[in-house]
């Protein structure tokens, strides 16, 4: 039994999707953001102590953090999603899982967060925007001929780093990003990325 903890409008859409790549039965109890904060509702915090999706329960366990979520549904129920231990692969699959949520991430928040400040936020621009094209063209580079992150078809680390390449093409980078562009519209093309669609409804970046 797979339960998952889903707030609208976050990246518990990518633990969805990854669920419908591997053909797995779940649950879904959704929550919604405040529509004027944008913050998560209290019920979370009971959840999770960090009132944070995604978090899941499996048969009985919960699971918080996205990068903890995927390892442990690839290691039980896709291995094809993952290097073989040991390998080449796997070193650069540990180094970009961790570089989704942590690296990746960092300067995305801060400049979510400096644009809710309006011209209080000025300061904080150049640096944040140097960061995001940094992170953004490190991530263009990574991708292989393939189209893949780390091995020649999907694997976590594509899952992963959906998130910060679809907010590469939604801030306009498209045209500096061709091959990261062209990984988001793959990605999207995958019928389990519409399913996934259909179960965690529609969402943004505003």
């Amino acid at each position: 039994m797979i339960l998952v903890h889903h707030l609208n409008n976050s990246r518990s859409q990518r633990i969805l999707w990854l669920l419908e790549e591997l053909e797995l039965s779940y649950d879904l109890r959704r929550y919604e953001r405040d529509p004027v904060t944008n913050l998560a509702p209290p019920e979370l915090a009971a959840v999770h102590p960090l009132g944070k999706s995604p978090v899941v329960e499996i048969d009985g366990r919960r699971i918080a953090e996205s990068g903890a979520i995927v390892e442990f549904l690839c290691l039980r129920h896709g291995r094809h999603l993952l290097p073989r231990i040991g390998s080449d692969e796997y070193v650069t699959h540990m180094e970009l899982m961790h570089f989704a949520e942590g690296s990746a991430m960092t300067p995305i928040l801060l400049d979510l967060y400096a644009g809710r400040l309006g011209p209080a936020g000025a300061p904080l621009r150049p640096r944040i925007d140097q960061q995001l094209t940094s992170h953004f063209e490190f991530m263009e580079r990574m991708l292989r001929p393939s189209g893949h992150f780390v091995l020649d078809d999907l694997s976590a680390v594509d899952i992963m780093l959906s998130f910060p390449a679809e907010i590469a093409v939604k801030k306009g980078r498209n045209q500096l990003l061709p091959r990261l562009t062209s990984f988001v519209e793959a990605m999207h093309a995958r019928p389990a990325w519409h399913r996934a669609m259909e179960r965690g409804g529609a969402y943004s970046f505003a």
